[in-house]
């Protein structure tokens, strides 16, 4: 049992080192990285009360984990929404501005002619 923990605590710390490289973190990573070090932290409190912290750690660090990478993920879907929605605005705001320039342009010919 105790070397599937350590296992556990070494695959945690592999894949937060390797998430942690390279580019930004994104918001779906940030979140399971907080969800990961709040879970772990509680989790060795938890276990800590019951003479086995380092079980309490790993076990509130897997699911601390999953409900940061929920949280993450969600978050991290509203923003690609809302990043779409922008886009949409910009691109009807750029039609608008043509449109009203080609108003202008024919309000202008149909004034001298």
């Amino acid at each position: 049992m105790a070397s599937l923990i350590k296992g556990l605590c070494v695959a945690i710390a592999i894949v937060t080192v390797m998430g942690c490289s390279g580019q930004p973190l994104s918001t779906r990573e940030k979140g399971t990285f907080i969800g990961t070090g709040v879970g772990a932290a509680t989790g060795a409190i938890i276990g800590a009360a019951v003479g086995n912290p380092l079980a309490g750690a790993a076990i509130g660090g897997g699911i601390g984990a999953l409900g940061g990478y929920a949280v993450g993920n969600e978050m991290q879907n509203r923003e690609n929404e809302q990043a779409q929605t922008q886009a949409q605005i910009n691109s009807q705001q750029r039609q608008i501005q043509s449109q009203q320039q080609q108003i202008q342009q024919l309000k202008s010919s149909s004034e001298t002619e």
